[in-house]
């Protein structure tokens, strides 16, 4: 009785349903990091970093459901999702991207005769919003697109909104250190970096997402990893 009242889920209202969503282990956190950054044939982020680790889901609790047709009380093992990763990534990110943005302005304009600094905090803002909008609209729009086009019976062969979502946040590690090393004053530097950055994370999503893309039709599935990566490599440009 004991057990089955602490496996008992969480009212939305409470501090510990939300706890739940922070059960993570930062071992693990670094593992998905270099997994997201290093695309190897037949790995799949997703069923390879995320499901075979219990950072994303924590530790799987019951929850009682009927039995069919018997109305009979039974219980599944279900997971319980944790997301600071790509939270965190995305926060990195865009500190790194507004504060390498205002150096290296400084940088470029300090020798011309009377130019005073000053501080364009405007920039946080503006990466934020680019970030988190990126990090969480487009993932969204991309698991919506993929439910559409499966089948009810077929829906076993998708991804989780959730993720979908950690699968994003996790591919932009690559763009913090190409961020950072944008204080490099060799403008064919920065763009090599940033090309780098671009291809290894863009390569990640494109062999994520494209078992679930091809049980479509081989136009849709070409067409949705094209998606993927055009708008994964122009928010490194835009940034």
């Amino acid at each position: 009785l004991l057990g089955a009242r602490r496996q008992r889920p969480q009212s939305f209202w409470t501090f510990e349903y939300y706890q739940t969503f922070f059960d993570v282990d930062t071992q693990q956190v670094l593992e998905r990091i270099k997994g997201s950054v290093t695309p190897l044939p037949g790995k799949n982020f997703v069923r390879h970093r995320l499901r075979d680790n219990p950072d994303l889901y924590g530790e799987s609790r019951a929850v009682p459901t009927p039995e069919p047709g018997t109305g009979a009380g039974g219980s599944a093992v279900t997971p319980r999702a944790a997301v600071p990763g790509p939270f965190w990534i995305c926060a990195t990110l865009a500190l790194a991207v507004a504060i390498a943005g205002n150096l290296s302005h400084l940088t470029e304009k300090r020798t011309s005769p009377g130019y005073r600094y000053s501080p364009q905090f405007h920039n946080v803002t503006v990466a934020a919003t680019l970030v988190f909008c990126y990090a969480a609209l487009v993932p969204l729009a991309l698991w919506g697109f993929l439910r559409w086009r499966h089948s009810p019976g077929n829906a076993a062969g998708t991804y989780s909104f959730l993720e979908t979502v950690c699968a994003y946040g996790y591919s932009l590690s690559a763009y913090v250190p190409a961020a950072v090393l944008w204080l490099i004053p060799a403008p064919w530097l920065q763009w090599l970096l940033l090309a780098v950055a671009a291809l290894l994370s863009a390569a990640v999503l494109a062999i994520t997402f494209w078992p679930p893309a091809r049980a479509d039709s081989r136009a849709t599935a070409l067409a949705v990893v094209a998606a993927v990566v055009s708008l994964h490599t122009l928010l490194a440009v835009g940034c």
